[in-house]
């Protein structure tokens, strides 16, 4: 089969397509057979040697890829949840890679594909999902009537936060460019704040709950976040290798306000399971910003470290039948 792979850590140019042996799933696992991944700043951060808290697990070579959507091809002996044949998307094991014609994982890291999705869609899916479902619902606990601030709210993460917190009934504010605006207006957002023009500092306050999902490592907007919380909020970040700073975190002890990076343990089939039926009932749109093929990974790559991408990118494996 033929996977991307990389044996140097560098730019686009080090990932190959190559052949490798096809997966053998254990017990606890599944084969899929992949039709679509997807492109995620996880992805050329690794391909460029990680970071502070990645670096220490990447080993050459090494596969990329954190989204998978296909049809399963064999289960393990100990999977009861799924069948030969079954639509499914989810999360390769850490590191394992989604970038392949198949791939082996554990079956707890995936669910049924929504069953109103294409595959492209359905790949677009699980890691931004799985990371905005835990910002939003579980870490974030976002609630009918809350005021919900979303930094970053254009992109993969964003995007979908920003519909999570609309389905569980926010009042959702979004900070993103200015051409961005009617988009995020499209997809549930109630206000969208121009982060180049306006200063949400001075137009927000008594914010129940900030979830940073801006790719820029931005200390001062940590703190202009911690302004508009009310008393009690809840700041979440995706930024796992950025530790928060004292400042930040004597600001948040001042307003008995609570701070978490995403990453806390809970059930991704379960949730993934859930944000299928949000896209089932229509509640929640997959948003696909450009389609590549597999051979075509580097220019996704490059397109992707723009920082400017609306929604997803997908990389196509197989055609659709």
């Amino acid at each position: 089969m033929k996977a991307i792979r990389i044996n140097e850590f560098g730019g686009p140019e080090v990932m190959k397509l190559e052949e490798v042996a096809r997966p053998v799933p254990a017990a606890d696992e599944i084969l899929v057979k992949v039709y679509a991944t997807s492109v995620n700043p996880a992805d050329y951060v690794i391909r460029k040697g990680g970071n502070n808290f990645l670096r220490p697990y990447l080993k050459l070579p090494m596969p990329l890829g954190l989204d998978a959507a296909g049809i399963v091809e064999e289960v393990g002996n100990e999977v009861t949840t799924f069948k030969t044949g079954d639509k499914v998307y989810g999360i390769p094991n850490f590191l394992d890679g989604g970038y392949t014609e198949y791939l082996a994982a554990k079956a707890n890291k995936f669910a049924l594909m929504p069953h109103r999705s294409t595959f492209n869609e359905a790949g677009a899916i699980p890691s931004c999902a799985l990371i905005a479902w835990n910002g939003i619902v579980i870490t974030g606990k976002a609630q009918p009537g809350q005021r919900v601030l979303i930094h970053g709210a254009a992109g993969g993460v964003g995007s979908l936060a920003v519909q999570f917190a609309k389905a569980k009934g926010a009042y959702v504010i979004g900070t993103a460019s200015a051409n961005n605006a009617d988009f995020l207006k499209s997809i549930g957002a109630d206000e969208v704040i121009d982060y180049k023009n306006q200063k949400f500092e001075d137009l927000l306050h008594d914010i129940d709950v900030v979830f940073n999902a801006s790719p820029v490592r931005d200390s001062e907007m940590r703190l202009k976040s911690v302004d508009v919380l009310k008393e009690g909020g809840i700041f979440v970040c995706t930024q796992l290798d950025s530790p928060f700073s004292e400042d930040f975190l004597k600001a948040l002890a001042e307003k008995n306000a609570t701070t978490t990076f995403i990453g806390s343990p809970f059930d991704r089939s379960e949730a993934l399971g859930e944000i299928a039926k949000l896209i089932d009932d229509g509640k929640v749109k997959v948003i696909i910003s450009k389609i590549y093929s597999l051979a075509e990974v580097a220019e996704a790559h490059r397109e992707s470290e723009t920082n400017h991408v609306r929604g997803k990118l997908v990389l196509e494996v197989r055609k659709e039948n």
